[in-house]
C-alpha cells in the first residue's frame, strides 16, 4: 500500500484538514499518478457538507487532477512515465451496460464509482479524491492532458469543462447559434469560452450587469442583467440554446419564453427545492427542458482535444490545500474569479 497525504472532512459540519491514507499499489491495468493540480469544484463543498446526502465520512474531494503519470501496471499499453494526464469525475463503471458501451460511463446502469465519495465497482472500497498527492485509477478512465495548456488551468477542464461542453455538443451548437449562459461563475465562464469557440453567438444571463465586462472578455457578444424591468419580454424567443449554470431558485418559465420554437434550456446546476412550471412554458412553443451530466471518457478526451485547439483554460485563483476552508466560504459569496485551484505541492 502507499501512504497518501491528504485533507479531509471528518464529519458535516468540521473544517476539512490533514487527512493520512493508504492508495493500493498499482495492478496489471492501473497508472499511479501524482497530483500536480485539483480543482476546486461547488459539488464538493455541497459533498462535504452532506447538502445532497449520502455523503460518506472521511471524504477526500477533489475530481478535477491533473498530474504526472509515476508508475504504470505490468499490462499497461496507453501511458508511461512522465506523461501529463488528468481525472475527472469517476474512476471507473460497470463496463457492460448499454450506457457504458455507448462510451456514456456517467450513466452507467450500476452506478459510476466517483472519484470521491463514493465506492469502487466491489461495492466496498471508498474512493477518496484528489485533494491528496496520489491517485491509483484504471489506465482506461485516465484522460491525456493536450501538451500546449498549463496544467493548472487545465485542471478546471475535468469537471467544468466537461460539464459544458457536453450538452454544447449534444445539442450540436454550430455557426451562428444563439447560445444563452445563465450564470457567470465556474461553469458558466467555461460555457462561454467553448460556446464562442463552436461559433455562437453568446450571451449570458445575470442578475446584475457586475460582470458585464469579463462575459465580453470571455467571449459573450453581450451580458444581460435578468434583474431589470422588461428584460423578458424584450429577449423572448432569442435564443436556441439556453445553459442553465446556477444552483440558485428562478422561474424557469421566463428562461423558456427566451427560447425560439424547438429551443433547449440545459440544467446543470442542483437547486435545493423542485421547480414548478406550467405545461404552457412547453406546450406553446414546443420548448424543451432537459439536464446533462458531465460525459463519458471519450467525450471528456474530446472536449480536452477542443480546448487544446482553441487554447482555451479555466480562469483560476491558485491556492495552497491550507486555504480549501477558507476558499469554500469564498465560493459561497460567489468570490472567485473563477475556479479555485489547488497547489498539491502544499501539501509537502
Amino acid at each position: 500500500m502507499l501512504p497518501t497525504k491528504a485533507f479531509a472532512a471528518h464529519a458535516v459540519k468540521e473544517a476539512l484538514k490533514p487527512f493520512t491514507f493508504d492508495r493500493r499499489e498499482p495492478g496489471p491495468h492501473d497508472v499511479l499518478i501524482d497530483i500536480l493540480y485539483c480543482g476546486v469544484c461547488h459539488s464538493d463543498l455541497h459533498q462535504v457538507r452532506d447538502e445532497w446526502g449520502g455523503s460518506i465520512f472521511p471524504m477526500v474531494p477533489g475530481h478535477e487532477i491533473v498530474g504526472k503519470v509515476a508508475k504504470v501496471g505490468s499490462h499497461v499499453k496507453k501511458w508511461k512515465v512522465g506523461d501529463a494526464v488528468g481525472v475527472g469525475c469517476f474512476v471507473d463503471s460497470c463496463r457492460q451496460c448499454e450506457p457504458c458501451q455507448a462510451g456514456e460511463e456517467q450513466y452507467c446502469e450500476k452506478g459510476m464509482s466517483g472519484t470521491y465519495n463514493s465506492r469502487e465497482q466491489d461495492g466496498k472500497t471508498l474512493t477518496y479524491g484528489g485533494y491528496s498527492t496520489r491517485i491509483t485509477v484504471d489506465e482506461n478512465y485516465v484522460l491525456r492532458m493536450p501538451a500546449n495548456l498549463p496544467l493548472d488551468k487545465a485542471a478546471p477542464l475535468l469537471c467544468a469543462g466537461i460539464t459544458t461542453y457536453s450538452p454544447l455538443h449534444h445539442w450540436k451548437v454550430t455557426k451562428g447559434q444563439k447560445v444563452g449562459v445563465v450564470g457567470l461563475g465556474g461553469l458558466g465562464h467555461m460555457a462561454v469560452k467553448i460556446a464562442a469557440a463552436m461559433g455562437a453567438e453568446v450571451t449570458v444571463l445575470s442578475s446584475t450587469k457586475s460582470k458585464e465586462k469579463d462575459a465580453v472578455r470571455l467571449g459573450a457578444k453581450q451580458l444581460i442583467a435578468t434583474s431589470e424591468a422588461g428584460v423578458f419580454a424584450k429577449y423572448a424567443g432569442t435564443f436556441d440554446l439556453i445553459i442553465n449554470t446556477v444552483s440558485a431558485p428562478l422561474d424557469l418559465s421566463q428562461y423558456l419564453g427566451l427560447l425560439k420554437r424547438d429551443g433547449t434550456m440545459v440544467l446543470l446546476g442542483v437547486p435545493e427545492k423542485p421547480a414548478t412550471i406550467h405545461a404552457f412554458s412547453f406546450i406553446m412553443k414546443r420548448h424543451r427542458l432537459t439536464g446533462s451530466l458531465i460525459g463519458g471518457i471519450k467525450e471528456t478526451q474530446e472536449m480536452l482535444d477542443f480546448c487544446g485547439k482553441h487554447n482555451i483554460t479555466s480562469d483560476i485563483e491558485m491556492i495552497p490545500i491550507q486555504k480549501i476552508n477558507e476558499a469554500y466560504e469564498r465560493m459561497l459569496k460567489s468570490d472567485v474569479r473563477y475556479r479555485f485551484v489547488i497547489d498539491i505541492a502544499s501539501l509537502n
